[in-house]
């Protein structure tokens, strides 16, 4: 599936959160996705070290979204 990967900032006082970068990848499932993103986290040259991420299909739905370094948990951070 194509998956496009955003890592953001997030600001604690407000929630706000600005993107820092953006990428697209092939993956095979979620679980995939997510190891794609955490890579990736670590080796794209970014303004500033995301804190977190999301991913989403090419259609835009929303497949996961959370903080790097959290839980991997599909099932706990995909939207209700």
């Amino acid at each position: 599936m194509r998956i496009v990967i955003e890592f953001y900032r997030t600001r604690d006082a407000d929630g706000a959160h600005a993107i820092v970068g953006r990428e697209t990848a092939e993956a095979i499932d979620l679980v995939g996705a997510i190891g794609i993103g955490r890579a990736r986290s670590l080796t794209l040259d970014m303004p500033q070290f995301p804190d977190c991420m999301s991913i989403t299909d090419a259609e835009g739905k929303r497949l996961y979204s959370g903080q790097l370094g959290a839980n991997d948990n599909p099932e706990e951070r995909m939207p209700q």
